[in-house]
C-alpha cells in the first residue's frame, strides 16, 4: 500500500486549501482512510477519515464544519478541504490507512503511511 499527500503551502488565515493523498495498493472495498496532523511541538493527532466501504467519515471537534473529506469515485484519490483556515492549523499534514477500518482516527491503528505535506497559515 503507498499514499502520496500533496497540496500543502502557505496561507494567510481564513484561506482555503485542499489536501490530496493518492491511495494505491489496496485492493479490498473495506478500508479507512485518514488524514493526519503534527503541529511544532505537538504530537500527531487525527483530523479526519473516511471509510472505502460506506464513505462514512469522522473529523476531530476542532476542524468540523471547517474540513471536508471526500474520495473520487474510482477511490483512488482522498481529498481534504480545509476552509477558513487558521494559524493554529498549521502542521504537517499525513495520510494513512487502516486496511481493516478499525472507525477510529487512532495513529496506532494506521499501518500505512504517506509522506507529510506542509500547512503553513498566517495571521
Amino acid at each position: 500500500v503507498q499514499l502520496q499527500a500533496s497540496g500543502g503551502g502557505l496561507v494567510q488565515a481564513g484561506a482555503s486549501l485542499r489536501l490530496a493523498c493518492a491511495v494505491s495498493g489496496i485492493t479490498k472495498d473495506y478500508y479507512l482512510i485518514g488524514w493526519f496532523r503534527q503541529g511544532p511541538g505537538k504530537e500527531r493527532e487525527g483530523v479526519s477519515s473516511i471509510s472505502g466501504g460506506d464513505n462514512s467519515t469522522n473529523y476531530a471537534e476542532s476542524v468540523k464544519g471547517r474540513f471536508t473529506i471526500y474520495q473520487d469515485n474510482a477511490k483512488a484519490t482522498v481529498y481534504l478541504q480545509m476552509n477558513n483556515l487558521k494559524p493554529e492549523d498549521t502542521a504537517v499534514y499525513y495520510c494513512a490507512a487502516d486496511p481493516f477500518d478499525q472507525g477510529s482516527i487512532t495513529v496506532g491503528k494506521f499501518d500505512y503511511w504517506g509522506q507529510g505535506t506542509h500547512v503553513t497559515v498566517s495571521s
